[in-house]
């Protein structure tokens, strides 16, 4: 546990706990002599860690060794200080070093430690044995009665070494061969649902290839039979006769529901990739026909994205990896602009600078140090950023590069809107100040002035649904109205995070509309033949390419920082709750939970609604982004599978175990939240989509 009280990290400090012991039967202490000092007899625990941490010096036990023990080990030990059978399901090791016994006693006690284990192994075995139909025994302990015999008869002729290192060497064992039955079903399992989340991420691939690009129609102008399903019927009959076979394999062998379950999801998935087999043939002749110039396009992109995926688990454990990573995409990005944009037009320097003030909240710590004086500056640094972006959308809208962004009708109505968003970021912070003074002078806060908090949190979230279907006065209207709730529930550096993540948010939606400039540029000056970005679905949006994965990526990359940018995303005990007292003084554990909640839901909302708009920029399907944004979290979901443990600190089994919850539920998650934003983003436009919509009328 940490100073603040929560759960902590895996550093020693936080992991070790004091033992001590002391009465009838217990060994007396022994002194630390210079030839046997304690770091030379160090005990690894089972997390495989040397953990050697000082004796606090105010103990005053400096010159006595010091024994450590796994935790597991002190069940064998009281039982055996008490004479007592050990617990039936105790797998640890009875630490002699702690109890004072004869020769003769400690081998009585390390055997009965050993057979208490030996007989966990040889229930699990006869359990297993019982209701597998090809059982496969743990070999190396197939002789143990012949190795009871050869204890007994060492213990019988009072030869108590070799008895007792014989006794420690069938623990060992036994304790080997529970881990053997207890993962017996590993391989099995994680090859089963290792197939159905490569089946359902092929699924998907052949989804949006069928429905969101162009290769649908290029191959129906050279063969229509690409979607005749004349055999389908022989498909799921092998499916369905598979399925039940498993099945009553599987009850049988009495396995959980759960293995019922991944069996038939996985055979309906390959059951359904295998009806399409006539699309997946047309799509190998097309690629046969293909230049090696497009063979190496894909080959990076894969790589390019398999490589980001994999930065993104690693993130997990060490949140630092984002600061290096927005520190080098601040210098491509910039680099790419200034070969295509003047340095004059400022996105490129903006673009640079958004992305390295960023990377500064990552090497922050995860515990929040109280800080309302900053608090209250990032209100003024907020205030700031609206209205700079207030500006462009007014007074820079007929720049090539802001031309979709901002609106062709000067609305009087926003202004006031704006203002009046302007305002309430400035009463929540000034209503900082007051809360905290109160909490600090530990007086309660005034009803008037939690009223207050919640009308300015409730009513800045109203209001942006009033504001204009421009992409830029609407993000903007979007983030000063998430601003106050968000200040309000703040106690330090998260609040300035908040403004730098709508910077990087901003960033990316300039370098898309750039990029966007730059490729109409480049194709108006070829021939008018169709290609890829003229054909439109039948929505109005264009056809996805093999480009268009950069923005999923960037998404996955944006909403993984929301979170980790101020905290641990494994644990919501990394996150300060004090700053619930500005809306709430009594202990409501449901509200107060809520209301963390919801403050850790405002940055992932800013990103999901810059990313509709940036759908809505490009012309591309919002639903077919949000298949490859599946794709990429099952990607990074089948890693964390793989680094699921049951072995080592609680800690590290608890963050393996939440790793794979969080990006098992991500999915759900983000659908949501789409669903959730689409009240502010459902009506965004921009400029040109106005204008084609105009002349269709």
């Amino acid at each position: 546990m940490s100073d603040k009280g929560s759960h902590g990290d895996g550093h020693p400090t936080n992991t070790d706990t004091p033992l001590v012991a002391w009465g009838s039967g217990v060994r007396q202490p022994v002194p630390i002599s210079e030839n046997h000092h304690h770091h030379h007899n160090t005990v690894r625990f089972v997390d495989d860690h040397v953990h050697d941490s000082p004796t606090p010096s105010d103990w005053g036990l400096d010159d006595l060794e010091r024994l450590d023990v796994n935790q597991a080990d002190i069940a064998p030990l009281m039982s055996t200080l008490l004479g007592l059978p050990g617990p039936v399901n105790s797998v640890g090791n009875l630490p002699l070093e702690y109890v004072n016994l004869s020769e003769v006693e400690e081998v009585e006690a390390v055997l009965a430690n050993t057979k208490q284990i030996l007989n966990q192994f040889l229930r699990k075995s006869y359990l297993k044995q019982s209701s597998s139909l090809n059982f496969k025994p743990f070999k190396p302990l197939g002789n143990y009665t012949l190795v009871l015999d050869q204890i007994d008869h060492l213990i019988s002729i009072r030869d108590s070494a070799a008895a007792k290192r014989l006794s420690e060497n069938l623990r060992s064992l036994a304790l080997e061969g529970l881990h053997y039955f207890q993962t017996y079903d590993w391989f099995m399992l994680m090859t089963v649902i290792s197939l159905g989340y490569l089946g359902w991420m092929i699924y998907l691939i052949l989804h949006v290839l069928q429905s969101y690009t162009a290769l649908p129609e290029s191959f129906l102008r050279k063969d229509q039979s690409v979607y005749s399903r004349t055999n389908t019927w022989k498909v799921y009959l092998s499916g369905c006769l598979l399925m039940g076979s498993m099945c009553i394999i599987l009850l049988v062998e009495h396995s959980p529901p759960l293995y019922h379950a991944y069996f038939a999801m996985t055979i309906f998935l390959w059951a359904q990739i295998c009806c399409e087999y006539q699309f997946l043939k047309a799509m190998w002749r097309y690629m046969l026909g293909k230049e090696i110039s497009y063979f190496v396009k894909f080959l990076a992109c894969f790589i390019i994205s398999v490589v980001i995926l994999e930065i993104l688990v690693k993130s997990f454990m060490d949140r630092k990896i984002y600061t290096w990573s927005f520190l080098l995409v601040g210098v491509i990005a910039t680099v790419y602009l200034l070969r295509s944009i003047p340095w004059d037009s400022g996105i490129p320097v903006f673009v640079w600078l958004a992305c390295w003030f960023l990377s500064v909240f990552t090497l922050m710590p995860a515990e929040i140090p109280d800080n309302t004086k900053l608090v209250i500056f990032s209100g003024f640094m907020i205030v700031i950023i609206g209205v700079a972006a207030r500006y462009l959308d007014v007074y820079a809208r007929e720049s090539k590069y802001l031309f979709c962004l901002t609106d062709v009708i000067k609305n009087s109505k926003s202004n006031v809107l704006f203002l009046f968003q302007v305002l309430l970021v400035f009463f929540s912070s000034i209503m900082v100040s007051v809360s905290t003074s109160h909490r600090a002078e530990k007086q309660e806060l005034l009803a008037l002035h939690q009223l207050i908090n919640w009308s300015i949190a409730g009513v800045s979230m109203v209001l942006p649904l009033f504001s204009p279907p421009a992409v830029l006065s609407r993000l903007t209207s979007i983030y000063l109205g998430f601003a106050p709730a968000f200040l309000l529930l703040s106690i330090g550096y998260e609040a300035v995070f908040y403004g730098a993540l709508a910077l990087a948010l901003m960033a990316w939606m300039l370098f898309e509309n750039v990029h966007l400039s730059i490729s109409k540029t480049n194709k108006s000056s070829t021939s008018i033949k169709p290609t890829e970005d003229n054909l439109v679905l039948t929505s109005g949006d264009r056809y996805l390419q093999l480009s268009d994965m950069r923005i999923p990526l960037a998404f996955m990359v944006f909403f993984n920082i929301a979170f980790f940018g101020t905290g641990n995303f494994a644990s919501i005990a990394s996150f300060e709750i004090s700053s619930v007292y500005r809306f709430i003084t009594i202990f409501s554990p449901f509200l107060m939970a809520a209301l963390l909640i919801f403050k850790l839901l405002i940055p992932f909302l800013l990103v999901i609604c810059t990313f509709t708009a940036i759908t809505k920029l490009l012309r591309v399907p919002l639903l077919g982004c949000y298949f490859l944004v599946i794709i990429c979290s099952d990607v990074m979901t089948v890693h964390f599978f793989f680094l699921v443990q049951n072995t080592g600190s609680w800690m590290e089994i608890g963050n393996s175990i939440s790793h794979f919850g969080i990006m098992s539920a991500q999915v759900v998650f983000v659908l949501l939240l789409f669903a959730l934003t689409s009240v502010y983003t459902n009506d965004i436009q921009t400029r040109s989509s106005k204008r084609l919509s105009y002349k269709d009328m």
